[in-house]
Formats: structure tokens, C-alpha cells, sequence
């Protein structure tokens, strides 16, 4: 039962109180933090349990009153109250009950890359980027693009953002995966409606101290930046290109004029993608999740498709069709996409726990 899964919760609590009361504790500052924030993150369930073992003892008492003559009729109007307040409390503990992703809170390095469709698929990788952008605008995140590789028509081959701002992670976290794209191209004269895909790679942001790289295992190398022409192509040799050894994994920035910039850019890429592949490795579900989540760019391996002909997108994951992809795109209206999304992961991991 859920009471009983809930009151070593409440117990804990209660000997933290106990514990942070006790002068030893309190003259001990660096016990007394990592007390203070355990009990701070059992706060919320304190509250719902306290509620829920409130409500359940009325319920008990309401229904020893239904043959009562005088309060019978009363118990039963508080029983309506009661009951449908009991489920509520039920659905939001097991929600807290739910284990808690520690990247949730962490910036993001967000990567879309051309697929398969040529030019086109970089079009629409320069169309996605813009519509994430204004996404994040809309939460009042901050948004810095830190590698671009153009292609035609204002298209991008690949593009990577570091996101700052409150829940960026747990929001983003499912957007991975390869994006199909069904429309008529800009480049197209004869009018045929094209199908190309993008993949989309979403990567916690991670601190120095927590990946540890050997400088034995890098490879740098230095180069002239490349462009499409113009003013903002860079002619030093301010280009880096860092390969990871061990891993294989290659990153390269050339955005900015100072090739010391662009190391501290490349580098950072680099860890958040040696911190997503230490995830894999430590949960064989994260691993297969993560496998299908970048694909090859292949539109057989799509997890959501934008069908523009139809002004339809469709996430293939969780059956969601909705005929709103201008409003989508244009307005950056994700969340109309994220919430059945994350409702339906949440569902999951409720089975997995035997809710």
C-alpha cells in the first residue's frame, strides 16, 4: 500500500528535525548543510503525506458515521470532498515518489545535425533551430551558439547552442532523435513534396571536476576557419578541431576569431559528449534510448515527423498528431509536443515502480 511506502519518508523527516536540533549537529557546519538540504528535498513529500494520512483517517471516521441519524447525511456530503481529494494526493505523491533525474536542473548543449535530404535538410535544420530558439525565449532562457556550419539558402549542416536556464534539461531531455521533414523545398523548381531528416542531440552541460580527460588522449589540431565567403570568414588559423582518442568522438569549432576561444568552446562540447556516453555506459536502458535517439539521420529511424502539406506534426513515440505546425514552429509552441510527451515517461516509470 501507499501509506506504507510513504512513512519511512515521514519518519526520516521527523529524525532530521531531531538531528538538526542537536548542538553537536548545529556547531558541525558541513553536517549541518548536508542535513538541512536532505530534509529540504523530503519537504514536499512531508507535506503530501501529512495530507494524505489526514485524509484517509476523515475517510475512516466519515464512513464509522454513515447509520449515524444526526451526522450520517453530513458524513456522506464529506465523503464527495474527501474521496476525489485522496486520488489527487495519491497521483501527486507517486509523481514525487518517482525517481529524479540529477541532469534535470543542467544547462544543455543542444546539436542538430543534416540528415538525409541534401540541401534541404539543412534548411530545415536552420528552421528547427529557430523554432527551439524562440521556445526558449518564450521559457526565458538564454541562448548561445557556440559551432555553425551553414549551408545553402541560410541552411545549417550542423548547429550547437549551449541553453542556459531553470529546467532547460528536463524539458529538451526527449527531443533527441531524428526529425522527419516532409515538404516542398526551396530548392525544389517542380513543385514535389520532399522528405528529408535532421537528427537532434540534447546534452547536459557538465563542470570541469565531473569528466576528467587525459591530455594524452586529444588530439588537437589547427586550422583556417571555412565559410561561404564574405567579411566573416576567418583567414588565421583560429579553426580547432579536437579528437577524443579512446572514443572516437571529434568536435570542431571555428566560430569565434581566437583559436583560445574556440578550444575552450570545442572542449566544452566535448565533455558534455564524453558525459552523455558515461551515462550510456552506467544504464543499459539509457544506452539503447540513447542509440535510437541519434540514429544515423536515416528518415526510417524518425521519432517525429513535420508534415507542412498537411500543416501536421505527428510524434511517432507517443501517437500524437497535431494539425498546428505553423503555430508550433513559428511560435516556438513546443510544450503543446513535450507535455503528453513527458506525461507518457512519467507513466512508464510509474510501472516501473509498481505504482
Amino acid at each position: 500500500m501507499l501509506k506504507e511506502k510513504l512513512l519511512p519518508f515521514l519518519e526520516r523527516y521527523n529524525e532530521l528535525t531531531t538531528l538538526l536540533s542537536d548542538p553537536n549537529v548545529s556547531s558541525d557546519i558541513k553536517k549541518m548543510t548536508a542535513l538541512s538540504k536532505e530534509q529540504s528535498s523530503l519537504e514536499a513529500i512531508k507535506e503530501k503525506t501529512v495530507e494524505y494520512l489526514s485524509t484517509l483517517e476523515q475517510i475512516d471516521d466519515n464512513k464509522l458515521l454513515f447509520n449515524d441519524e444526526e451526522l450520517g447525511e453530513l458524513a456522506k456530503e464529506e465523503l464527495k470532498i474527501l474521496e476525489p481529494r485522496k486520488e489527487e494526493l495519491e497521483v501527486e505523491i507517486k509523481h514525487l515518489l518517482l525517481p529524479t533525474d540529477p541532469n534535470d536542473d543542467r544547462n544543455i548543449f543542444l546539436e542538430i545535425r543534416a540528415g538525409t535530404g541534401g540541401d534541404e535538410a539543412a534548411i530545415f535544420s536552420a528552421d528547427l533551430f529557430k523554432a527551439y530558439l524562440r521556445y526558449a525565449e518564450n521559457r526565458g532562457w538564454k541562448v548561445e551558439i557556440v559551432s555553425l556550419s551553414e549551408g545553402v539558402l541560410s541552411g545549417y549542416k550542423e548547429v550547437i547552442a549551449l541553453i542556459r536556464g531553470q529546467g532547460a534539461f528536463s524539458r529538451l531531455k526527449y527531443e533527441g532523435g531524428v526529425h522527419r521533414v516532409q515538404r516542398v523545398p526551396l530548392t525544389e523548381a517542380q513543385g514535389r513534396v520532399h522528405t528529408s531528416a535532421v537528427t537532434v542531440a540534447v546534452m547536459p552541460e557538465v563542470d570541469d571536476v565531473e569528466i576528467d580527460i587525459n591530455a594524452n588522449d586529444l588530439k588537437i589540431d589547427v586550422m583556417r576557419s571555412g565559410g561561404n565567403g564574405g567579411q566573416s570568414v576567418n583567414t588565421t588559423d583560429s579553426a580547432v578541431r579536437i579528437t577524443h582518442l579512446p572514443s572516437g568522438i571529434v568536435v570542431v569549432n571555428q566560430d569565434g576569431k581566437s583559436q583560445h576561444k574556440n578550444k575552450d568552446a570545442a572542449m566544452k562540447i566535448l565533455k558534455a559528449k564524453l558525459y552523455d556516453l558515461e551515462m550510456q555506459e552506467r544504464n543499459a536502458k539509457e544506452s539503447e534510448a540513447r542509440k535510437q535517439q541519434v540514429g544515423s539521420g536515416d528518415r526510417s529511424a524518425r521519432i517525429r515527423t513535420y508534415n507542412y502539406p498537411q500543416n501536421r506534426i505527428t510524434d511517432h513515440r507517443v501517437g500524437l498528431t497535431l494539425y498546428r505546425l505553423d503555430a508550433i514552429m513559428e511560435g516556438g509552441l513546443f510544450d503543446e509536443v513535450i507535455d503528453p510527451i513527458n506525461t507518457h515517461y512519467q507513466a512508464e516509470l510509474m510501472k516501473e515502480a509498481n505504482f
